[in-house]
């Protein structure tokens, strides 16, 4: 199997703004977490309580997958190396573990979306009882 230097070179603009992506739902996240906390120091509730747990997670799941996607990004720059040195196996292998690092990443970001449309559909099945209340 041959591998062009341009090949790992692709993974450059793709796996940049995957990480744009992660970094504003990270301060996104981080905005709503603020707020819930003031909340919940006005007044103790579960609910709050609850929600901040769930963002607490999510904020986790979002510095792993900025993990993965920065090591992706830094294996395909050892790839391109081993590449324009001629080191053909080894930037074959490096290439082929940033593309690991690279599903690994958008695997935890679909759990990560999973975990936000559970909470959004809690949120709003919590609105929908309150209206048949009234």
């Amino acid at each position: 199997m041959t591998l062009n230097i341009e090949t790992p070179a692709l993974l450059f603009s793709a796996t940049s703004l995957i990480l744009l992506a992660y970094t504003n739902r990270f301060l996104t996240i981080a905005q709503i977490v603020r707020s819930l906390k003031t909340h919940y120091d006005e007044n103790h509730t579960r609910s709050i309580l609850l929600q901040i747990k769930n963002l607490n997670l999510r904020l986790s799941l979002i510095r792993y997958m900025q993990l993965f996607g920065v090591l992706c990004l830094f294996l395909s720059v050892f790839a391109m190396l081993c590449l324009f040195v001629e080191w053909h196996t080894a930037g074959i292998y490096l290439f082929a573990a940033s593309l690991l690092c690279l599903l690994t990443s958008l695997a935890i970001s679909f759990w990560e979306i999973s975990i936000s449309v559970t909470a959004l559909r809690l949120h709003l099945s919590d609105l929908e009882e309150e209206e048949k209340k009234k």
